[in-house]
């Protein structure tokens, strides 16, 4: 199965017995100006959804300082979030392949901007955990997959390509919502921050609702979670294996300035710029390696790829014990963590058969990661804690758990095609 591949468009109807679409509809433009303004709203989309999760190492270390809570509490607000921005997208996925793709992006978007505000109204730990862990993250698994599911309908040999590019406003927007929040803070204070985030939001929002442009007919019919899905032994090895990726990969995000400041003896402000680091050198990888899954090594081949090369960057953090050292690791972290993230989506992509599932099956991956995300950073923190604020035993669990998600990666790829080598997939 090639990377993109859709199997028997000939078929009139499913499994289920809706009816499928047409050849016609299952020949994707792979181009034009309607094709990549989804991309651009995909991308805003994910500055969103994903740039501002990204951005709670920030939040973390401003609560620690005015809080004075443990790592493992506080990271409780921030893994909430993150959970329901997963959690939420087999429902939100439903939706968008039964067309309703602005009223979810509206919904969603709305929930985003209100809890971002209340959060700057905050003062007690329980407030911040309803408004920012609560509010915003269910805003979060509301709004990422409808642009998702479009974007696949658009695209076919260039699926991974573009679906990269609009991951690269992961990236993008993991950037801008910490800067706003860390540079203004001194400026104009905390809550006058937030609500700065909250205006860059509203207006990503209303942009990316405003090029939305659905393709495919909806799929009134089936049911909200797949289950016949899971009984492909690749798609299941897929999801273990996006469990464990997702366990261990916000153990970086939430840790990479704590780390800095608390090991190393960064200031808070040079630490924060180690996170912008990071995310803004995870932007140039996401398109590079969607092009190369598209054209020379297949999405899943390169993942499992870049997830081990990941796993084994988390492995160098252990040996990292100066400044130059730390600018040295962020610099790999970020290009690796980009890489990962930005085949993920493709990967799964070439394994759906029906473009009309996409957003469905994708949900129901995301929905089983959601657990991930919600223990992996407490228990990171957790691990530091116990171990009196040293960091190595945090480093030896997240790299071993992410070369165990590569294995299965790898594993999900040889149950798809056999012990073949030279198969792009």
């Amino acid at each position: 199965m090639g990377a993109g591949c859709i199997a028997h468009p000939d078929l009139s109807s499913d499994s289920e017995g809706s009816i499928l679409p047409t050849n016609d509809e299952f020949n994707p433009p792979d181009g034009g100006l309607v094709a990549w303004s989804q991309v651009a709203a995909g991308c805003l989309v994910n500055m969103m959804a994903w740039g501002y999760p990204s951005t709670f190492g920030v939040y973390q270390l401003y609560y620690r300082d005015t809080l004075g809570l443990p790592e493992a509490q506080i990271s409780w607000i921030g893994s909430l979030q993150t959970f329901l921005a997963f959690f939420l997208c087999t429902l939100s996925g439903r939706l968008a392949d039964a067309g309703y793709v602005r009223s979810t992006v509206v919904a969603g978007s709305f929930l985003i901007v209100f809890g971002t505000f209340m959060t700057s109204l905050a003062t007690r730990y329980w407030e911040i955990f309803l408004a920012q862990g609560l509010c915003t993250g269910i805003g979060l698994g509301i709004v990422f997959m409808p642009p998702l599911a479009i974007i696949n309908s658009y695209f076919n040999k260039k699926r991974s390509y573009a679906l990269a590019m609009a991951a690269t406003g992961t990236g993008i927007g993991s950037v801008v919502f910490p800067a706003t929040i860390q540079y203004l803070i001194p400026r104009i204070g905390f809550p006058w921050a937030v609500r700065c985030s909250a205006f860059v939001a509203l207006f990503i929002s209303v942009a990316s609702i405003l090029l939305l442009r659905p393709r495919l007919s909806p799929r009134k019919s089936g049911p909200l979670v797949e289950w016949q899905a899971f009984k492909e032994l690749p798609y299941t090895l897929f999801a273990i294996g996006g469990f464990l990726f997702f366990w261990a990969l916000y153990f970086g995000f939430f840790f990479v300035n704590a780390y800095a400041r608390n090991v190393i003896g960064f200031s808070t402000t040079d630490s924060v710029q180690l996170l912008l680091i990071v995310n803004g050198l995870s932007v140039p990888s996401r398109p590079v390696v969607g092009y190369l899954a598209d054209r020379y090594i297949g999405p899943i081949n390169l993942f499992s790829s870049a997830i081990f090369l990941l796993g084994i960057v988390s492995f160098a953090w252990i040996g990292v014990t100066t400044r130059t050292g730390m600018y040295i690791f962020t610099v790999f972290f970020g290009l690796s963590n980009g890489a990962a993230q930005g085949v993920f989506v493709g990967s799964l992509a070439s394994l759906t058969k029906d473009p009309r599932k996409m957003g469905t099956r994708f949900g129901m991956v995301c929905t089983i990661a959601a657990f991930a995300t919600l223990a992996g950073p407490p228990t990171s923190g957790a691990i530091i804690d116990r171990s009196g604020g040293r960091y190595t035993w945090a480093q030896i669990w997240a790299g071993l758990v992410i070369i165990l998600s590569a294995l299965m990666m790898a594993s999900a790829r040889v149950a798809a095609t056999g012990m073949r080598l030279k198969v792009k997939i």
